[in-house]
């Protein structure tokens, strides 16, 4: 299965604060987390433009209000429910790695997934998007936009 990945961060290098992966094709339903446990200070920019829209997600969407921990044993047992194949795609490089960091749980221990899982980094500006009622620097919204933007890439 293709997911597309988008994670809004404290500014340049900085925490996750919220990872979306929308499926390329349903019945998967969309996984939304919202890391709890954010370390302060948060950017000015990102107090503005990301946690003012972290709920503003599409009908159906359900928010997961999680910590680290918890989040990492979501999106393994998220990926882990699919048998087919994983790619993961995203257009920044930083949503790959935050991706990455959060499957860590300890010095040489990650949560279990899939034998294999792909990356795939393709830099395109999903904005403006076709996606009606699109709120951007919202992950979910941006991973929907994403995915509406490469539709047909791989055809």
């Amino acid at each position: 299965m293709r997911y597309f990945l988008d994670c809004e961060f404290n500014g340049f290098g900085g925490e996750l604060i919220s990872l979306a992966l929308v499926p390329a094709h349903a019945p998967h339903p969309v996984l939304y987390l919202v890391i709890t446990d954010v370390a302060a200070p948060l950017d000015r920019w990102v107090r503005r433009n990301v946690l003012t829209v972290l709920d503003d997600v599409p009908e159906g969407v359900t928010i997961l209000r999680v910590d680290r921990e918890a989040a990492a044993r979501t999106l393994g047992a998220y990926l882990r429910a699919d048998d087919s194949e994983t790619v993961i795609v995203a257009d920044w490089p930083d949503d790959i790695a935050l991706l990455c960091k959060l499957l860590l749980t300890g010095p040489g221990e990650m949560v279990a997934t899939h034998q294999r899982t792909q990356f795939e980094l393709v830099r395109v500006n999903s904005y403006p998007t076709e996606v009606a009622g699109a709120v951007r620097h919202n992950a979910v919204w941006d991973a929907m936009a994403l995915r509406t933007r490469l539709a047909g890439y791989w055809s």
